[in-house]
């Protein structure tokens, strides 16, 4: 179909005669389209009080990096350390995870690079569009906690590359991209890699440390109580930080999803060709489930008094000055008469959504009838994202159409589920839409 010129005058003309539309036209060109659609009925439907609400401590703040994944997990962390050691505040380095998971990574790369030097055009081009990211999975994070512990964030604190990646990530790939090179041409002429591999890694360790800081190995800490009575001191490892400060026996999660495309047939596990970050490490896994089953296995999580990791589309029709994730928040069928009709499949089949981010429940709001209407959310954008010091509402429509992950402990799954997530898993493409990172 040509566009012509009577086609188009005809649109403009409609558009030109139609007084609604002009008053958009005024209202949005003045203030932003998504401003003058602001739905005012989605703040009252969804105040910030909840049935069961498991915290109040001050949110943290991912800044310009796309380490959501390791914040959302540290942060289910900080709130039992500051419950049990009854601080007032406290944090455990992001900066610490983030370091260690872009050494391992980058391994990672090299590792399915020379695992098959000679793979298809398609695979290659994915490897190398991103050798390394910011984001990532929860199955990758526990990872780096078992094999590099944690430490607080006095000790290894943010540094500029941790608060704002971008140059650190720009010049990390450059060098990846060209390790790739060197890597590739060294297998495929029949050459030992394993010396030069060691070299890559010397340098990308080099560029880490001299970028992120140097971290700690051994390290002295104390923290007193916020009555200022009991003081706890520690000296020692990082792994042995976690086990007395975590100590959470991070094999007794597990990673749930809600993928309702024809493709993902419920009650199976998943997992992803080329995801990861430790060499070595349990592959990321997912049981996938009905959306119905999948809110009542987080319930039953924060009802026992633990907070939950999830992964979201969080851009989606989100009302970021307001905190609220609501699906009436913008109303584009009243103003212009365009209404969204895909469904949650549908979506995930046409590339309208993914998950994009990883935050923290910590509360839900539940009916008469124990069914959920809302639900608390603990970002890491800051105490001054939304309205609410920096956590947000979301209405149980926008979870169910845009929610995606949550992890949560075995103990929950009945058997058949259990049997289900530790039976053979069917292999997703490094590209579905399932197998997106959280930043």
């Amino acid at each position: 179909m040509t566009l012509t010129k009577d086609f188009t005058q005809k649109l403009y003309d409609n558009f030109a005669q139609n007084a609604k539309y002009r008053a958009v036209e005024n209202a949005a060109t003045k203030n932003g389209l998504l401003n003058a659609l602001e739905n005012r009925a989605s703040h009252a439907a969804n105040l910030p009080e909840f049935s069961i609400d498991l915290t109040k401590d001050p949110v943290a703040n991912q800044k310009q990096s796309g380490r959501c994944w390791m914040f959302a997990a540290l942060n289910t962390f900080r709130h039992k350390t500051i419950a049990n050691f009854k601080l007032d505040n406290f944090e455990f380095s992001q900066a610490y995870t983030f370091f260690w998971d872009k050494y391992e990574k980058s391994n990672w790369f090299f590792e399915q690079l020379l695992a098959n030097p000679d793979m298809d055009k398609e695979h290659l081009r994915f490897l190398l569009q991103t050798p390394q990211g910011d984001g990532g999975q929860w199955d990758m994070i526990v990872a780096i906690f078992q094999k590099y512990g944690v430490v607080p964030k006095a000790i290894y604190p943010e540094s500029v590359a941790s608060s704002a990646s971008r140059e650190l990530d720009q010049y990390l790939d450059k060098l990846l991209r060209q390790d790739a090179q060197l890597l590739l041409e060294a297998a495929k002429a029949g050459k030992d890699t394993v010396a030069l591999r060691e070299e890559l890694l010397a340098e990308i360790f080099n560029y880490l440390a001299a970028t992120l800081g140097l971290p700690p190995q051994e390290f002295d800490f104390a923290i007193r109580d916020k009555e200022g009575k009991n003081l706890t001191k520690f000296s020692g490892t990082p792994q042995e930080f976690y086990d007395q400060f975590v100590g959470v026996d991070l094999n007794e999660y597990v990673s749930v999803i809600n993928a309702p495309t024809a493709d993902k047939p419920y009650n199976q596990s998943y997992t992803v060709e080329f995801l990861g970050n430790v060499v070595g490490s349990k592959p990321v896994k997912h049981l996938n489930v009905e959306m119905d089953r999948f809110k009542k296995l987080a319930i039953a999580q924060m009802q026992q008094g633990e907070t939950v990791w999830f992964g979201c589309d969080v851009g989606q029709v989100s009302n970021r000055s307001a905190g609220l994730l609501t699906l009436d928040a913008y109303d584009f069928e009243t103003a212009l008469d365009i209404k969204f009709t895909q469904d949650k499949a549908s979506r995930l089949d046409y590339a309208e959504s993914l998950m994009t981010h990883a935050m923290v429940i910590t509360g839900v709001d539940l009916d008469q009838n124990d069914q959920s209407t809302k639900w608390k959310i603990e970002n890491s954008w800051g105490k001054d994202a939304g309205a609410f010091d920096g956590y947000f509402v979301a209405s149980d429509e926008w979870m169910d159409e845009f929610t995606y992950q949550i992890v949560v402990r075995k103990e929950f799954l009945t058997a058949e589920e259990l049997a289900a997530y530790e039976g053979e898993s069917k292999v997703l493409l490094p590209w579905d839409p399932m197998c997106a990172l959280a930043i």
